[in-house]
């Protein structure tokens, strides 16, 4: 019996350690940066998008930029630690850092979020990958490689479409409508990512609603209302809302922020940095909020290419200037491409709610957080605190429902 229960202790102990297990410091380290990319990326897209959603997983793009620096040699590695802001990592630690994080949270047991991420790198067709980079990419980035007639835009946007389709069941119909550049080397990543909340909403409190776009368009959403207690943050110096709404098990959240009133997102856009953002997470405080929240599935795909080359990965992507040769012993490639599209679906499923608070002083007085314009969102992981995706919702899907107010 005793030996029983010492061996009983030791097995809860392994699970307890591998339940608490640290990241790594290299993992740490661009876990905290990826915030920084985030805003980068947020920033950056902003000023080309108008008034398009936008929808981006930090976390998957410095994947692939690791996937880049371990395919480069010369500059074009260091401008990718760089971008990444892993300057001080060696390569070897840039390679297991980025692997380990993204092993850790895209874990869809512990996180219990559905999250599939497909990564494959394309090239032309008379390119032979190097079997090292391929089995080390697949290793560390989860990528596969596929060789591919860029030339034959019809065939090849056909392709990559399918297989972004195939990847996520569906949900990304398509990842691009075009095939700009035929000559170089392809970055593709899709993602389809669903909400599975801490607390459920009722299913039966769903409805119909007005989202105003802008103030002379209206969309037709289906609202989906709930209350209970959140972190919240009403900035009003500022003039805007801030909402944590946990994740599956608490894991990660889709955090809020949104203007008081309809309003175009530029000033909101400019006042998220780094600074202000930990400033606004550090203010909040759990209390009652009454929430009416967009049910809603948003398809949104970037080619970042050109974002990455203004944010300091220029010699990728200049064929003059590129060394891919780790990708094909070669220095013969150039990143022309790289399509990043995302599906996410915020449903009513979750957790069972916890019917305790309900009818008690908790739930008194609640603060209204009704999302019927415009918002910028990000989902945050709360052990490694990376940002897993950021971006703003401009437009839902939905039928116009009248021209003027």
């Amino acid at each position: 019996m005793w030996a029983t229960n010492v061996v009983a202790l030791c097995l809860l102990a392994l699970a307890a350690s591998a339940e608490d297990k640290k990241l790594s410091s290299h993992a740490t380290t661009i876990a905290d940066q990826s915030a920084n990319l985030a805003l980068s990326l947020y920033h950056t897209l902003a000023k080309e998008k108008g008034l398009e959603n936008i929808l981006i997983s930090p976390v998957v793009v410095a994947s692939s930029l690791g996937m880049v620096a371990l395919g480069g040699k010369a500059s074009t590695v260091s401008q990718a630690k760089s971008v990444l802001s892993a300057d001080t990592l060696n390569d070897e630690h840039l390679h297991t850092g980025l692997s380990e994080l993204m092993s850790e949270v895209s874990d869809p047991k512990n996180r219990n979020v559905t999250w599939k991420i497909s990564n494959r790198l394309y090239g032309p067709s008379s390119v032979s990958f190097d079997d090292n980079f391929v089995k080390r990419s697949k290793k560390n980035y989860n990528y596969d490689h596929s060789k591919i007639n860029l030339r034959d835009k019809r065939s090849t946007l056909n392709s990559i479409n399918e297989w972004a389709a195939k990847s996520t069941d569906g949900k990304l119909a398509e990842i691009t409508k075009d095939v700009p550049n035929a000559d170089g080397a392809t970055i593709a990543n899709a993602m389809f990512f669903k909400t599975h909340w801490d607390q459920k909403f009722h299913d039966t409190m769903v409805d119909k609603r007005a989202f105003l776009v802008t103030r002379s368009l209206t969309i037709s959403v289906p609202m989906m209302h709930r209350t209970g207690l959140y972190k919240f943050l009403d900035d009003t110096d500022n003039k805007l809302f801030v909402l944590d709404m946990p994740l599956g098990q608490k894991q990660s959240s889709l955090v809020f922020i949104m203007p008081y009133h309809l309003e175009p997102l530029e000033r909101l856009e400019k006042l998220l940095t780094r600074k202000q953002l930990d400033t606004w997470m550090g203010k909040m405080e759990e209390r009652a909020v009454a929430i009416s929240l967009p049910k809603i599935n948003i398809a949104v795909s970037h080619n970042l290419q050109k974002t990455l080359g203004e944010l300091g990965l220029t010699d990728a992507v200049d064929k003059t200037k590129a060394d891919l040769s780790n990708i094909s012993g070669k220095k013969d490639l150039y990143l022309s491409n790289v399509f990043h599209g995302s599906a996410m679906e915020w449903d009513v499923d979750g957790n069972p709610y916890d019917t305790s608070i309900f009818g008690t002083e908790k739930l008194r007085n609640p603060k209204l957080f009704y999302a019927d314009h415009p918002f910028i969102f990000l989902v945050k992981d709360n052990k490694t605190n990376s940002i897993l995706f950021i971006g703003r919702m401009s437009r839902p899907n939905g039928d116009k429902m009248r021209d003027e107010l």
